[in-house]
């Protein structure tokens, strides 16, 4: 098999079938067939498709996994972003390059490893839904079923660096109280009065513990409403707070320091799952890519690392700064490097 040449394949197939959050069904039967095709035994609940080759039980479980959904086309493409097109080098298309390259190369690197018997791990790959939506009918919905893993290669556009950390998200809906009255005769109890103490903690508070890859934990208060007519005092003032953790912070104990601040809000959590991730530099995987040359960072941008309770790391080909932009493409050399890497960083790694 070529391999490249049947990632490339399998990457315009994928272009040419839409397959946005929640509607992915199409893209998953064209996956599912395809393993079946590679005389691979398939695994499917929803839209998640996976395949196992395990040597022995004893060893040590890799998982490699990429999404399959998309984002829908933002208006200002000017190509038709269903139709895939190589041109100059590149292969224009939506989810080419988020995360269609990782998706394929993964595959690829599965497809090579699987027959041999001298590897010292048991591998998996899932290629999973939802992913830009962070939905519950993504990974999270097989996360039990792939059973204990001892390291997840998640691919994400990285330009194959590793990303050793990533922020996890919390969004806070926030609310104070007041009591309505007249404006002009300043009666009642002003409920954005009352919010703008807890807006400014929120914007001039720093959590003590920063990280070398992350940084600081940021809080950005990004929306407000309150009130409803110019002379009435506004009894109800309702905020969101964006607040990105670094790996030194659980979501749960940062937001149990915000509330503990909290002078007039309650605070209620949308979700608190998507925790930061990290991976020890002194890790086998992360070693074996430094001695290939290969760098590390902490990514700002969250990806299912978030929904896999295991030792993970996010690397894979394309760029991040391309993700959800009209004429998105990846570079065909990005893909066909992104293959040898993956193999590279997989052969005889010792866990």
């Amino acid at each position: 098999m070529n391999y490249f040449q049947t990632a490339v394949d399998l990457l315009c197939r994928l272009i040419a079938v839409p397959s946005p959050s929640r509607e992915e069904t199409d893209t998953a039967d064209l996956l599912e067939a395809f393993l079946k095709e590679q005389a691979c035994e398939t695994f499917r609940k929803g839209n998640n498709i996976w395949v196992r080759s395990f040597l022995d039980d004893r060893l040590p479980v890799v998982l490699l996994n990429s999404h399959h959904d998309t984002v829908k086309p933002v208006a200002s493409w000017t190509r038709d972003p269903f139709t895939p097109l190589s041109e100059n080098g590149k292969l224009y298309g939506l989810g080419s390059n988020d995360a269609g390259a990782s998706l394929v190369s993964l595959m690829m690197t599965y497809l090579k490893l699987a027959p041999r018997k001298d590897r010292p791990f048991n591998l998996i790959y899932a290629a999973t839904a939802e992913e830009e939506i962070t939905g519950k009918n993504g990974i999270s919905l097989i996360i039990d079923d792939l059973g204990t893993l001892d390291l997840a290669v998640v691919g994400e556009p990285t330009q194959m660096k590793m990303a050793v950390a990533e922020k996890g998200l919390m969004v806070l809906d926030c609310e104070t109280t007041g009591k309505t009255g007249h404006a002009a005769r300043n009666e009642g109890i002003n409920a954005l009065y009352l919010a703008m103490d807890d807006i400014e903690w929120f914007r001039t508070f720093r959590f003590p513990r920063t990280s070398p890859l992350l940084g600081e934990v940021k809080m950005s208060v990004s929306m407000i409403q309150a009130g409803y007519q110019h002379n009435i005092t506004p009894d109800i003032c309702r905020y969101v707070v964006d607040v990105r953790t670094n790996e030194h912070y659980k979501n749960a104990e940062a937001l149990e320091i915000i509330r503990s601040h909290m002078k007039n809000s309650a605070v209620t959590p949308r979700s608190t799952h998507i925790n930061s991730s990290f991976i020890p530099v002194e890790h086998p995987f992360v070693q074996k890519g430094l001695s290939l040359g290969l760098s590390v960072y902490g990514s700002p941008t969250t990806s299912d690392q978030a929904r896999i309770p295991y030792t993970s790391v996010k690397i894979g080909p394309g760029d991040s700064a391309r993700s959800h932009t009209a004429d998105e493409f990846i570079y065909l050399d990005e893909l066909n490097e992104g293959i040898g890497v993956y193999e590279k960083l997989l052969d005889n790694l010792s866990l």
